[in-house]
């Protein structure tokens, strides 16, 4: 497993995925496990093929090979269907904290944190695909206001609260506490776009000195919607969410195509995630239009 924390230099691009990786080993192995299944795919694109990046990513590979098979029993790393739904549900509750914290003024670490390792995690989840429009926004969005917020601390500056126009960043932030350059400005983020459930604080975070053996992230338990795969990865997940989609029979008389199917399935799959953090309203919101989806053919 050493020879799995000795990143390449030229291999910087991948090290936020390998580091959150290295985090979540004990507290989320699914996440750890897709965490490095995308560095591969990523790092398989980089044309600098050394020895010893060759190496690595064998080694990488033999662990994902040995890892599925010693949990082949957890369905969050055998079918790609659960996987995408835990990745994108456990990115959205980093967000909704972190959010959450960022429009109650609490201005700190983990809150850059927070906001960073979500939009990492975003990216991860487009190993199955091209990722939704929520997950566009949260993801660029996550990581504007990880980078805004650590340079608001770091030079002593009271950082704007809530949503509000991002502003282009010509510069990377310190890459030891972020590792990514700030997203392209330009886009006003209103607070009605904006998730408003708070994330549970109680014992969240613990993270003395802003090291990342010491943040605490939570495991969400349940699974957000996966969005639509295109097939296009190098390193090709478990099993393509096409290959087991099946199309029900239709019998509400509307003429519904098979990617309707697919979204009032994802719209259950919410409710049911909001349902394990106790979230009736999202619950009952997502049901809605799911079921008016299926009765009329029209996604709002």
């Amino acid at each position: 497993m050493a020879s799995l924390k000795v990143v390449p230099p030229n291999l910087k691009s991948i090290q936020p995925y390998l580091k959150i990786a290295e985090e979540h080993e004990k507290r989320d192995p699914a996440i750890t496990y897709w965490c490095r299944f995308y560095a591969v795919q990523c790092g398989l694109k980089i044309s600098d093929k050394t020895p010893g990046n060759s190496a690595f990513f064998l080694n990488l590979m033999d662990w994902l090979e040995n890892e599925k098979k010693k949990r082949h029993d957890d369905e969050a790393i055998t079918n790609d269907v659960v996987a995408q739904a835990h990745i994108e549900n456990y990115a959205l509750k980093l967000f909704l904290w972190a959010d959450n914290e960022d429009r109650s003024g609490r201005f700190n670490k983990n809150v850059v944190k927070a906001f960073y390792t979500s939009g990492f995690i975003y990216d991860v989840a487009n190993t199955f695909g091209d990722p939704s429009e929520e997950v566009l926004h949260h993801r660029k969005y996550a990581k504007w206001k990880a980078t805004y917020i650590h340079n608001c601390l770091k030079n002593g500056i009271t950082p704007v609260a809530g949503p509000i126009a991002m502003e282009g960043e010509d510069g990377e932030t310190e890459e030891e506490n972020l590792g990514f350059t700030p997203s392209d400005g330009g886009q006003t983020y209103n607070s009605s776009e904006q998730p408003q459930v708070p994330y549970p604080v109680g014992g969240l975070f613990n993270m003395p000195g802003y090291k990342p053996e010491g943040f605490n992230l939570p495991v969400p338990g349940a699974h957000a919607p996966p969005s639509t795969p295109n097939g296009t990865n190098q390193l090709s997940p478990t099993t393509s969410v096409t290959e087991i989609n099946t199309q029900p029979e239709n019998t509400g008389g509307v003429n519904l195509r098979p990617e309707d199917y697919q979204k009032a399935q994802k719209y259950c799959k919410w409710a049911g995630s909001a349902l394990q953090y106790e979230d009736v309203p999202t619950a009952i919101a997502s049901l809605q239009k799911a079921l008016r989806l299926l009765t009329t053919g029209q996604d709002e």
